[in-house]
């Protein structure tokens, strides 16, 4: 299982170095709060995410570690309502089996959780997207379904995944301006415009909020998995359409198009909240990787063809 980088904007300071958050940390906290696991292997994940440092404690067991201060409200979060969504949901998620806490070595809460065998999605370990793509269209369907009463709305502690695309208005029109002449600009400034436009009118439904390739895991082509529930809260589920243009073809997108109870303006919210994180992505990565780039400016001009 690997995670990956999750740029959100406007990170704060990390009042503790990324660098030191190691397994002789893990291994220390694990002893002098779970000593039944102090005898467990400890091996860190790599790459070890964004939002949280991850390593596996024996066969079993997974440590996640917020890596700053505005991650560390998911820990808690997550083991409150992981364990209620999984009743509802068939498909394996997170299942958290403790609760650190902070102490003179960390200073947040911090999880421990059942490790969950599989491969992350990618192109290369899904060979037919038409059977992933009917799965993800149950778990969506499964997610949207689970009760929504006392559960967190959007806001800070989820980058306001779920909440309105109005948040990245300034920050996506100051992109376009810096992309201009990289990007077709005019075509992705009308699109992000016709995606303001509307707001979901439904009852709010449990967001992911991060539902990437890099978040699912697969066996053979079929969803085995759904991880890192930091970014859910209950909202507007346009930001989860995404992964149809950053994993998905044509045919794919397709039927997620035809088979999620979803109307037109929410899938014209979800373009613009691709549009966003695309444009952030390439616009801090024009000068280092260039891979992320390529595939930012191929996610970008197939919106672009998708109108």
């Amino acid at each position: 299982m690997k995670l990956e980088k999750n740029d959100a904007p406007s990170r704060e300071s990390e009042p503790i170095a990324k660098e030191s958050i190691t397994a002789t940390l893990v291994r220390k906290l694990i002893s002098s709060q779970f000593p039944q696991w102090q005898e467990l292997t400890v091996c860190k994940v790599v790459p070890g995410g964004w939002d949280n440092v991850t390593f596996r404690l024996g066969e079993e067991l997974l440590v996640r570690l917020p890596s700053a201060t505005r991650y560390a409200p998911q820990v808690e979060k997550e083991q409150r309502w992981l364990p209620l969504l999984s009743n509802a949901i068939l498909f394996n998620i997170p299942s958290p089996v403790a609760m650190g806490l902070p102490s003179k070595d960390f200073p947040w809460n911090w999880s421990i959780y059942k490790w969950i065998p599989g491969e992350v999605g990618s192109k290369e370990s899904v060979v037919d997207e038409i059977t992933l793509a009917n799965d993800i269209v149950q778990f969506l369907t499964q997610l949207h379904a689970c009760t929504t009463v006392d559960a967190p709305h959007p806001g800070a502690h989820n980058f306001y995944r779920g909440g309105a695309l109005h948040v990245y208005e300034d920050e996506t029109y100051s992109l376009l301006r810096q992309l201009d002449g990289i990007i077709d600009t005019d075509a992705v400034g009308r699109i992000f415009a016709r995606a303001l436009k509307s707001e979901w009118k439904r009852e709010p439904v449990w967001v992911h909020g991060d539902f990437s390739a890099s978040n699912i895991l697969v066996s053979g082509s079929r969803l085995k998995a759904v991880i890192d529930f930091g970014s859910s809260a209950v909202g507007d589920p346009a930001c989860d359409t995404a992964i149809a243009w950053t994993f998905f073809g044509a045919e794919a997108r397709t039927l997620l198009t035809r088979k999620l109870n979803l109307d037109e303006a929410t899938w014209e919210r979800g373009k613009g909240w691709v549009l966003w994180k695309s444009m952030l992505l390439l616009a801090n990565n024009l000068r280092a990787d260039q891979s992320v780039v390529q595939s930012s400016k191929a996610i970008i001009e197939q919106i672009i063809v998708d109108g």
